[in-house]
């Protein structure tokens, strides 16, 4: 190969390495960037502790004796916003007499912070209640004894009126306050509760988890762009490649 040769092909190295460096920080920056929501996050007391449901509210038939969480916040994929107080089912339920062919569960609603509402407005007081439904009630039914639940395609939008109209809404810059961290809070064990209504709200029926909606909306967005990434990466690597080999031929 001449002299002339290589010096022709040394920029096309260049070329490709720096295509190749700028994908690879670009694939390991994107992560970085999370898109953050503010939505209702379904949990359920385990062991003690606050966990993430494993399935949709609607999906999910707690156990007579179990406790389901319910917390409203901004938070993305890195972020965990649990309810701030947790209380045992004798806690919550010990005032409430067993009914025959019903179950008892208990419910822990954490309406959040004034700093994850949209507007800065003070949320309601969080609350606890014991909720008597029918043994194969679902989480959603259980939740909509603490109110009436708003949903908009199959997400938990607004229980009890909290929020009034958004729904799993995506929030472009987090701000600190919503960012600090949480300060446990003390919710009173409530009275003797009465059964739920037989009747449930249409809207409840449909209620689902949401604490992994928007996260497998960002996951998704964020593993497109990544195969975007690639193909680009990949197609302009393939250009070059073709045309550093047509040079070659018209220079031998």
């Amino acid at each position: 190969m001449s002299a002339v040769h290589r010096a022709r092909r040394a920029p096309l190295r260049v070329v490709l390495a720096a295509l190749v460096a700028a994908g690879l920080a670009a694939l390991t920056v994107a992560p970085a960037h999370a898109a953050a929501f503010r939505f209702w996050g379904f949990y359920q007391l385990t062991n003690g502790a606050w966990a993430f449901a494993q399935k949709g509210s609607d999906q999910t038939v707690p156990k007579d004796g179990s406790v389901d969480g319910w917390r409203f916040a901004v938070a993305d994929e890195a972020s965990t916003r649990f309810p701030r107080a947790v209380l045992t089912f004798d806690q919550i339920c010990a005032t409430t007499p067993a009914e025959t062919g019903k179950k008892r569960v208990g419910v822990v609603v954490d309406f959040g912070r004034a700093a994850d509402s949209s507007d800065n407005a003070t949320p309601p007081e969080p609350r606890a209640l014991c909720a008597v439904v029918a043994t194969d009630a679902t989480s959603s039914v259980v939740l909509a004894a603490a109110g009436e639940v708003r949903t908009e395609k199959g997400l938990v939008c607004g229980v009890a009126g909290f929020p009034a109209t958004e729904c799993g809404a995506p929030v472009k810059t987090v701000t600190p306050e919503a960012k600090a961290a949480d300060q446990p809070v003390t919710i009173a064990a409530p009275a003797a509760t009465p059964s739920a209504a037989a009747s449930t709200p249409a809207s409840a029926g449909t209620g689902s988890d949401v604490a992994g909606a928007p996260a497998a909306a960002s996951s998704g967005t964020n593993t497109t762009a990544y195969v975007i990434a690639v193909i680009v990466l990949l197609a302009l690597i393939g250009y070059l490649v073709v045309r550093s080999r047509s040079r070659a031929r018209r220079d031998a």
